[in-house]
């Protein structure tokens, strides 16, 4: 019996030895280094000098910019995962209530999010210019005076969303798929009871989809703490600050406006060379991140449903 239990084990192990080897090798390992070189004051040239709770204190007390950067990348996951959930959704039930030029409409909402970050976001620069922009020249036709967009502290993280909001196709591909699935025998018997529009998707719709909207907030959330390029290089291209080699960037224009916890991280940890103040700020992101997804995936949340 114990043989066979010994056999069982070992063809258990091995069947997940390539999980368990990815799980070791790329998410244990690095929590368990960075968590190490937290308390090590470390410049990648020299051997690690244990400083006990001093990058920490440095952190939350003598950082200026970390307030800043933890407000902003806060501000961005509940705006911009809220609106690309809210659109996602919108144009998914758009999309799937159409007759014709269904094709036409899926590729036209799905191709800008086949757009690179940086060259998307080149584009959105050049069209939000407040001085030669042509949105800008669009509203001025109509006797609006636009905003300075990127150039604006105000303006800044809107003009970000509104670049997130413009790459949807992923969220309509995936919330298309839902709604394609819902049964179509619950929209038939909720018009037998005569339930309209709003009630047949509060009622057979959204408690079909929930799962699916689960899905795509807890990785909107994931993504969004980790948000780095589109604002550094839509920072860096407002400020008209030419990037070529050896160019140190100083991320944040305007007035910090479009800083970022990651940004911060890669300026401490590769720019800096204090990789213990950004093994710190990484853990704060991690902790963060971990702390919104297991709120999000509480049942009285309600985006699981109760008999789950």
């Amino acid at each position: 019996m114990r043989r066979k239990q010994n056999r069982d084990r070992l063809r258990t192990l091995g069947f997940l030895s390539p999980w368990l080897i990815g799980f070791s090798v790329f998410f244990a390992y690095p929590l368990i280094a960075t968590v190490y070189f937290s308390f090590m004051h470390y410049n990648q040239i020299k051997a690690p000098d244990f400083v006990g709770l001093r990058n920490w204190k440095y952190v939350f007390q003598q950082m200026p910019l970390f307030g800043p950067a933890l407000w902003n990348t806060m501000w961005l996951v509940v705006v911009m995962v809220a609106l690309r959930v809210a659109f996602g959704l919108g144009i998914g039930l758009l999309v799937t209530k159409i007759k014709t030029g269904v094709g036409l409409f899926r590729t036209a909402f799905y191709i800008p999010y086949l757009a690179p970050p940086v060259a998307a976001t080149v584009a959105f620069v050049f069209l939000l210019n407040p001085s030669t922009g042509p949105v800008n020249e669009m509203l001025g036709w109509i006797g609006l005076h636009g905003p300075n967009w990127f150039n604006d502290p105000n303006w800044s993280k809107p003009s970000l969303v509104l670049l997130s909001v413009w790459g949807i196709g992923d969220l309509m591909v995936i919330f298309m798929a839902s709604l394609l699935d819902v049964p179509k025998e619950q929209y038939e018997a909720a018009d037998l009871d005569g339930a309209g529009a709003w009630s047949k998707f509060r009622y057979v719709t959204w408690p079909a989809i929930t799962p699916i909207v689960l899905f795509a907030v807890v990785t909107g959330v994931v993504q969004t703490m980790q948000y780095y390029t589109q604002a550094l290089v839509a920072g860096k291209l407002a400020s008209g600050v030419s990037i070529g080699p050896g160019t140190v960037i100083q991320p944040g224009y305007p007035d910090h406006s479009t800083l970022t916890v990651p940004q911060l991280v890669y300026s401490l940890g590769f720019q800096n060379f204090n990789t213990g103040a950004a093994c710190v700020l990484s853990l704060v992101l991690f902790a963060i991140a971990m702390a919104v997804t297991l709120l999000l995936m509480r049942k009285s949340v309600g985006l699981i449903p109760a008999e789950d």
